[in-house]
């Protein structure tokens, strides 16, 4: 540190600023003639398809409120409220409102500063009378930012914000998924109670049918035990599935910022598994990139590395800055209105890293290589989002086909049971017969039931592989204490 002279007394002001602008004048020849830091390698790009394998015919718009395509109110009722209280969301909302305020920070350090102080003292010495010192001042400070240091910090800032407004729009994207899921597994259970609970009448039926024609001497008691075993595993089965939808109820309650049982009357009334269309709503796979949050926070983590590097590498040259300060002293308070003494001083220092060891390098070289990490992440990033849309396509291709095949096998399940009932009354048939078309027809109801489940749950990764649920300007104006919907409401 070589500091200029910083009394008036020693040296004129008006020559102090003199030496000030040479010295800002020197340093920036300097800058002028900096060797720019050694060059990253760039990341390999990603080769993308010029098409999903499905027809394209979305816009971000059409996959922004991706539930309202499944027409339930319940399920966008539900999702809404998730996306408005759902404390891990308000926690990156949170984490987003810091990462401005960080940025806005690194901002004002490009500004000179000014502080204002003000002091009053009162000495005494053995019996001498007492004497007063006040003084008011105005102190100015400034650093040049000669070669980018704090500019670049500046735009790391900004990357960081970016990245956290993006990772928050990534959570608003997971937690509608998660909510629709969890709903849709609610209703696919709530149906497969109502399948058992069907079955079960009829096992019901049956068994007292079969009581009557042992009582008749048609039958054996074998055969009794037969339906009886039958009843009783139909019956077993309702218990679990009456606790899984408290559970997915309980799920969604917490999943909307509400305690778990909240939920319990307002999803407590089975209704149908809600169905996507089957028209997809695709995009081409650069607009997907594009709408995926997470593609966007690792494109402003790369920004926000790029710009440290630039940080690292300025740390190797010279540091400049000026400070000075004015005020008034006086023995008495009215006095520094009025005769007061001027005081003033002007100050230019310049620090120049001689010997750290080879710290500012190592340094430079760390910052380089968390930036190959972030390029290596976001090629990784893009290569998944690749990934999921197409393993989803291919899941919905499938669940399509299956369930075709599932509803014609549990139609002719249904219409054997029936025939079985009626030849096994009239004589016609064993019991055998009539146990084996009961289960081959609660099984095909049952797969019926999750494969709609499946397909449901197969369109929300879809949409979210597609980078669906979540809208800009949303994101960066997210609430960050929403009020809950009542228990009473969906």
């Amino acid at each position: 540190m070589a500091p200029f002279p910083s009394s008036s007394r020693r040296l004129p002001l008006r020559h102090c600023a003199a030496a000030c602008l040479l010295a800002v004048a020197a340093l920036g020849s300097q800058a002028a003639t900096m060797d720019p830091p050694d060059a990253v390698p760039a990341a390999a790009p990603v080769a993308l398809p010029s098409q999903w394998t499905q027809a394209s015919s979305a816009t971000p718009d059409s996959l922004a409120r991706w539930w309202e395509l499944f027409q339930d109110p319940q399920l966008s009722a539900l999702v809404i409220q998730a996306l408005q209280a759902n404390p891990s969301l308000r926690k990156a909302t949170a984490a987003l409102q810091q990462a401005r305020a960080l940025r806005d920070a690194k901002q004002g350090a490009l500004l000179p500063g000014l502080n204002a102080s003000g002091s009053g003292q009162r000495n005494q010495t053995n019996e001498l009378p007492a004497t007063n010192a006040f003084k008011v001042g105005l102190d100015a400070s400034w650093e040049p930012d000669l070669f980018g240091a704090k500019r670049a910090a500046l735009n790391a800032s900004e990357g960081d914000a970016q990245a956290q407004q993006a990772t928050l729009a990534d959570a608003q994207v997971s937690l509608a998924a998660e909510v629709a899921l969890a709903y849709l597994q609610l209703r696919g259970q709530q149906s497969q109670l109502a399948i058992a609970q069907t079955n079960l009448s009829s096992q019901q039926e049956t068994l007292q049918l079969t009581d009557w024609r042992a009582q008749a001497g048609l039958t054996t008691s074998l055969e009794v035990a037969q339906a009886r075993t039958a009843v009783e595993q139909t019956r077993a089965e309702i218990p679990t599935l009456q606790a899984s939808i408290a559970a997915s109820q309980h799920s969604l309650a917490v999943l909307t910022g509400q305690t778990p049982t909240a939920l319990v009357s307002p999803l407590g009334t089975a209704a149908p598994i809600p169905r996507a269309p089957e028209q997809l709503a695709m995009a081409f796979p650069a607009d997907t990139l594009r709408q995926r949050p997470d593609v966007r926070a690792e494109e402003a983590r790369i920004a926000a590395a790029l710009a440290r590097v630039e940080v690292a590498d300025a740390a190797r040259y010279p540091t400049f800055s000026i400070g000075g300060s004015l005020g008034l002293s006086a023995v008495t308070l009215a006095g520094l209105t009025n005769g007061a003494s001027v005081l003033s001083s002007l100050l230019a220092s310049v620090s120049l890293p001689v010997l750290d060891g080879g710290a500012n390098a190592a340094t430079l070289r760390a910052q380089k290589a968390a930036l190959v990490q972030a390029q290596a992440s976001y090629q990784s990033t893009v290569l998944t989002a690749l990934q999921e849309v197409e393993d989803a396509l291919a899941a919905l291709r499938g669940q399509r086909a299956r369930l075709q095949h599932l509803q014609s096998a549990a139609s002719a399940a249904e219409l054997a049971a029936l025939l079985a009932s009626q030849r096994y009354t009239s004589g016609l048939i064993d019991f055998q017969t009539v146990l084996s078309t009961q289960r081959t027809l609660l099984s095909a109801q049952n797969s019926v039931a999750n494969t709609l489940t499946d397909l449901g749950t197969g369109h929300v990764r879809l949409y979210k592989a597609l980078g669906g649920g979540w809208q800009p300007d949303a994101a960066a104006t997210q609430a960050a204490t929403p009020a809950p919907l009542s228990a009473g409401q969906p």
